[in-house]
């Protein structure tokens, strides 16, 4: 229960900030202790952003509460401008913004009933809670975007940026590799696909017959992270799921069961719970297609026959050999190069790489092609994987000659910075703000009191 609370009050504190009026025994414990134009600044905004670091095991000090306090003006004098000047967003965007954090919120808690029954609200009175409080990020988000549009540093810049700092604040850089690879995957014989299709059609005939879709999703199902939810998947939208599934599942009156649907994972059976707008809550049984082990030794061959060509036939390059024996259909195209879903680059840090690829590529040299190695997919494929790595830098401390784009985003977002602080103290000689005694002696990086 103590780590619910921490996640719900720490998703919250990112849509809402607490506002508490109360009195005890005649002292308000709430009141104003900023003025940014008309917007105004509570004590329980502040003190709800040091209850939610607190709650993560981050120390709060006095210089530390007054930096929070000085981005909640901020974003304060971001409103009172976005306002002067025009600056809005749609309600088609505060919406898919609200059903963006909802849809996170509620795969954290569990479903969207224990959300509501933590929260002890609907879904509905959830999202007008959050409504007003999200657009206003929103528009913050937006007048920030307008001010630093346009930034660009030039080479000359990036130069000066770097030769400009000390030596100890030039970043250390992690190993890094690029790799590319070949994915042989066993294919599904037709007696394991047929076992399993008799396996779903027994079940979903015990369910049609009465028994429980639940009980029966508990203990069979090999969906480990639905089954002991009795197949229940959530509230999820049509792109949330693979395309088969999609279309079944919302094709489903209430209580309705589909009939075996085939997807990329296995055989499902699907019961519709409840539908709201354009989102479903299913629970599904999944039996998945047993991978023979004859057909794993049939992969392990060919990655076998395509390794032998890479190392004796000159006229076929890694990549060619991957557009033609590659299974992976994200990779195949490309010359085999995978790339990092995190960073949309192809370059890993060593602590993102899969921990298959890396026990490969550990002692691996540029140009290395490993041996075909087993490999297991999250959906439980299985076959043989050959890797070569592109590339592989030591850790060292950054420099122009190899990581320029890096110190060019740093140098980027000094200038941001800098512009931005420009911005405040231009437009807080502008504005009328106050604030309360107890906030004046924060040392504010920026000057809000002319």
């Amino acid at each position: 229960m103590m780590k619910l609370n921490r996640i719900i009050l720490s998703l919250l504190i990112c849509c809402v900030s607490t506002t508490i009026f109360a009195q005890v025994e005649g002292v308000v414990i709430d009141k104003v202790i900023a003025m940014v134009g008309d917007n105004i600044i509570l004590k329980s905004d502040l003190e709800s952003q040091v209850v939610s670091y607190k709650s993560q095991g981050i120390v709060v000090d006095q210089e530390a509460k007054c930096e929070m306090f000085e981005d909640i003006l901020f974003q304060k004098l971001l409103l009172h401008q976005a306002k002067l000047d025009s600056v809005t967003v749609s309600s088609a965007e505060v919406e898919g913004e609200i059903d963006r954090r909802m849809s996170y919120f509620i795969a954290q808690i569990g479903s969207e009933k224990k959300l509501e029954q933590y929260y002890k609200k609907s879904i509905i009175e959830i999202k007008e809670e959050f409504r007003v409080i999200i657009k206003d990020q929103m528009v913050s988000q937006r007048m920030q975007g307008q001010i630093t549009s346009g930034i660009k540093v030039t080479p000359k810049e990036v130069k000066i940026f770097f030769s400009k700092m000390s030596e100890d604040s030039i970043p250390m850089i992690e190993s890094e590799v690029e790799y590319a690879q070949i994915l042989v995957y066993a294919e599904e014989s037709d007696v394991a696909k047929d076992a399993a299709r008799t396996r779903i059609d027994e079940i979903r005939e015990r369910i049609i017959n009465g028994e429980s879709f639940s009980t029966l999703a508990i203990l069979y199902s090999e969906d480990e992270g639905s089954a002991k939810k009795g197949g229940e998947l959530g509230f999820m939208g049509r792109a949330e799921l693979v395309p088969e599934f999609s279309i079944a599942a919302f094709n489903l009156k209430k209580d309705e069961v589909s009939k075996v649907v085939e997807t990329q994972f296995g055989f499902h059976i699907i019961q519709l719970i409840e539908r709201r707008g354009q989102k479903s809550n299913v629970r599904h049984i999944l039996i998945k297609v047993k991978v023979d082990e004859a057909q794993v030794q049939i992969a392990k061959n060919l990655a076998d026959s395509v390794y032998n060509i890479i190392m004796t036939d000159d006229t076929l390059t890694f990549g060619e050999l991957a557009g033609r024996y590659s299974d992976d259909d994200q990779t195949k195209k490309s010359n085999g190069l995978v790339v990092n879903r995190q960073t949309g680059t192809s370059t890993f840090s060593i602590d993102q790489v899969d921990p298959q690829i890396y026990y490969s590529i550990d002692k691996m040299k540029s140009g290395d092609v490993s041996e075909p190695v087993p490999a297991q997919t999250p959906d439980g494929k299985r076959g043989y994987r050959i890797i070569k790595l592109l590339s592989k830098t030591e850790p060292h401390k950054a420099t122009l000659n190899t990581d320029y784009s890096k110190i060019q985003n740093a140098a980027l977002q000094s200038k941001n910075a800098e512009t931005v602080t420009e911005w405040i103290n231009t437009k807080t000689g502008q504005t009328y703000i106050k604030i309360d005694e107890e906030y004046k002696n924060c040392d504010f990086t920026n000057t809000w009191i002319h």
